[in-house]
């Protein structure tokens, strides 16, 4: 029997309900269960795919394509358990779901309304292919009281109904402030959350409440008695120094534990959670650390780079090494470009990520060169790989004007839309229509390294398979132009047209990829990339 856990959240945003999924998922695993995550989103945008980092952080991208919230990076880092593009859904996804079916005429005339047809589809959602797991732990976005997030709520709510108290259960996320002025923790928060929860017909089974101490016994019982729960089932998520010992620490209050009594399941025996206690021992006890600068636009908002971040911590865990990220707004390197030296010369590696327009992108060229020149370790990932090839080619093959077509018409287009290449010989036009068109490249591809090349020495094989995002792809008519310079395409898609990995054999490590190694990288198998380049930078940090 598969059992569904639905994990809301109250008072405040920003609580962590994706992490506490993630940790209950993998505190689930370590006893022998098998488990899936899903997400439910309440925007009315169709997917994240078009949203601002700024305002949504990353976009992640799964294995079959689907763009998707950045909650499914933590999921899969946690679980090693790939998404899929029916594990997050929104809102807006649904909406134009259902209304595409009344088009096709599929309710017969009926009235379509909020109840049933919505929240059947979003109970559809939550339930399909799941036959064969122990456990869906589905977290809703937002907070109670939201005005988007009713549908899903009361979705919830019949779903407990459908599948029984015995199939379903509620956690509930909430703040427990520390007030300095009154010397204790204050429960009226999390009261008041669970009374709007219980509003719309749902009472939580669990409570999760975020608290930067423990919570006395006391003020548990009334927690408890006030909200309808035992007090074994008040449980403290309590500040962490690192995401990764979030399992740990739920363990230790007994989180896990109370889910399983909640469902009559074996509780006594004790989890096997020595993989995340080596991890958690490696990030608080380094042996060494390096300085990684990032070079990137959308340095505002650190959680538009979420899966990067975490990426080169997990290189660093590789190494018993703590990685210390210096991120540089693009743009200053291209104000006084006498600065890049001043800036980067400390950096014992840098990286340039992937990103969409011409706006920063002087800087990151800046950037890379400085690497090349300077025998600094380099990783370029997508745009990043982009701006690499341009680089080689205004600094080295003797083509000043090299550009891409996404910075719009140029007479040497080294980077352009897959949809602009031409037949034969010609190197790269636009289309007849003008038309930007193209099509973007999502979800896992396959690629193949050159024997002998340093990125089939870092991966230790030639058969690679990586996620991609992106429309702009390097013009494989310039390979044997640059190449010449000393840069190699040592990896091409396997029919040989689209280059996936450039690098320059002569450098310490200089090595540029089209796709996201750090969708893929997790705490226990770090990408093997991003372990290379922070082995890179240790030996560059050593030698300084």
């Amino acid at each position: 029997m598969t059992r569904f856990v639905f994990i809301t959240g109250g008072v405040v945003s920003s609580l962590g309900k994706g992490i506490a999924s993630a940790a209950l998922a993998a505190l689930l695993q370590a006893r022998g269960y098998k488990v899936r995550l899903r997400k439910l989103d309440p925007y009315l945008n169709v997917d994240p795919g078009t949203m601002s980092p700024y305002q949504h952080g990353e976009v992640f991208v799964t294995e079959d394509g689907a763009e998707t919230d950045l909650d499914l990076g933590h999921y899969e880092r946690f679980t090693d358990v790939n998404a899929s593009r029916e594990d997050n859904t929104t809102t807006g996804k649904i909406y134009s779901d259902v209304i595409a079916r009344e088009r096709r005429g599929d309710y017969l005339g009926a009235t379509v309304q909020v109840i049933p047809h919505i929240t059947d589809a979003i109970k559809d959602i939550v339930v399909a292919n799941t036959d064969d797991l122990d456990f869906v732990l589905v977290e809703i976005g937002g907070t109670v009281g939201d005005i988007e997030s009713l549908p899903f709520l009361e979705a919830i709510r019949q779903l407990r109904n459908d599948l029984g108290t015995d199939q379903t259960m509620v956690v509930h996320l909430t703040l427990l402030p520390w007030i300095p002025s009154a010397g204790e923790l204050k429960t009226k928060p999390t009261q008041h959350s669970v009374k709007e929860l219980q509003n719309v017909g749902i009472q939580p089974q669990i409570l999760l409440c975020r608290c930067d101490r423990p919570i006395p016994a006391t003020e548990r019982r009334k927690i408890a008695n006030f909200c309808n729960v035992r007090p074994e089932a008040v449980i403290a998520a309590r500040d962490v120094d690192t995401i990764y010992a979030c399992p740990l620490s739920y363990h230790a209050e007994g989180m896990d534990t109370e889910v399983l009594h909640y469902f009559g399941l074996p509780h006594t025996e004790e989890p096997d959670l020595s993989g995340w206690q080596k991890i958690v021992d490696a990030i608080r006890h380094p042996e060494a650390e390096v300085r990684i600068a990032v070079v990137g636009k959308y340095t505002a908002l650190l959680d538009s780079y979420k899966s990067l971040a975490e990426a080169l911590l997990h290189g660093g865990i590789a190494h018993l090494t703590k990685v210390r990220l210096d991120w540089i707004e693009a743009e200053s390197l291209e104000k006084n470009p006498a600065e890049t030296q001043a800036i980067l010369a400390g950096a014992h590696g840098i990286l340039v990520p992937g990103g969409f327009g011409e706006r920063g992108s002087q800087g990151k060229i800046e950037a890379i060169r400085f690497a090349r020149e300077n025998g600094i370790p380099f990783l370029g990932i997508c745009f990043g790989m982009q701006m690499a090839v341009i680089e080689c080619a205004r600094n080295l093959a003797g083509l000043p004007h090299a550009s891409s077509t996404e910075f719009g018409q140029t007479d040497e287009p080294l980077v352009g839309l897959m949809t602009e290449w031409a037949r034969g010989n010609e190197r790269l036009r636009r289309s007849e229509s003008g038309e930007l068109g193209g099509t973007m490249r999502l979800g896992a591809y396959p690629a193949t390294l050159i024997a002998g090349s340093r990125a089939a020495d870092v991966y230790g094989a030639t058969a690679i398979r990586e996620r991609h995002r992106h429309r702009y792809e390097v013009n494989i008519h310039y390979k044997d132009q640059l190449e010449k310079t000393g840069l190699k395409f040592s990896g091409l898609s396997p029919d040989g047209i689209l280059p996936e990995v450039v690098e320059y054999p002569d450098h310490p490590w200089f090595i540029a990829v089209q796709y996201h190694p750090e969708l893929k990288s997790r705490p226990f198998a770090p990408h093997p990339l991003f372990a290379g380049f922070v082995g890179a930078a240790l030996a560059q940090a050593r030698k300084a």
